[in-house]
């Protein structure tokens, strides 16, 4: 069986530690807000439905869309975001790290992001603890926004911060495996 590395890392280029998310839907600021606005919005459709179907006919079926898109705006930020790390794998080498995903539509995708001395990486402790150690730029419809990029929510997320500190440091990183000695 070859390795599935091969091809992708450097020559001399080491993994340290692989890892996944924590399972689980999780609750942000912004999750909260969204699904506010998407309960009310799907409250009005609702409303208007009932209201709509007192005149008789079919013409309160129209409503079903708005009501539709409503609860998927309240509960899609939270089941979305868990499926998502259900799908989502982590790779921290001697020189990169990678977040790789397997999403329906979108597909499988690679991507790596290097860590040198001059890498700004934020430990966010959790719980989960999380790490964040590159950016990307979001399109919206009012231009782009920045996206923090990183290991969310990894169990040992304290050993992978100090694994990229050594790499930083120009210091001999200890694998994982070593750290928890």
């Amino acid at each position: 069986m070859s390795d599935p590395w091969q091809g992708l890392l450097d020559p001399g280029e080491t993994i340290l530690w692989q890892g996944r998310p924590e399972p689980g839907i999780s609750c942000g600021a912004g999750n909260i807000m969204t699904s506010a606005f998407g309960l009310v919005f799907a409250g009005f459709a609702l409303f208007w439905m009932i209201m709509a179907s007192r005149a008789g006919g079919f013409f309160w079926m129209f409503g079903l869309i708005h009501f539709s898109v409503g609860i998927g705006l309240a509960f899609g930020p939270f089941l979305f975001g868990a499926y998502r790390r259900r799908h989502t794998w982590y790779t921290l080498t001697d020189r990169r790290g990678f977040v790789a995903t397997d999403l329906p539509v979108v597909g499988k995708r690679l991507k790596s992001y290097p860590i040198d001395a001059g890498t700004v990486i934020d430990f966010l402790p959790g719980p989960p603890p999380s790490i964040h150690f590159a950016e990307e730029f979001r399109r919206t419809k009012n231009g782009r926004r920045r996206v923090p990029v990183g290991f969310e929510r990894i169990a040992d997320g304290t050993e992978v911060y100090k694994l990229m500190r050594g790499i930083q440091t120009g210091g001999t990183a200890p694998s994982a495996a070593e750290t928890e000695e």
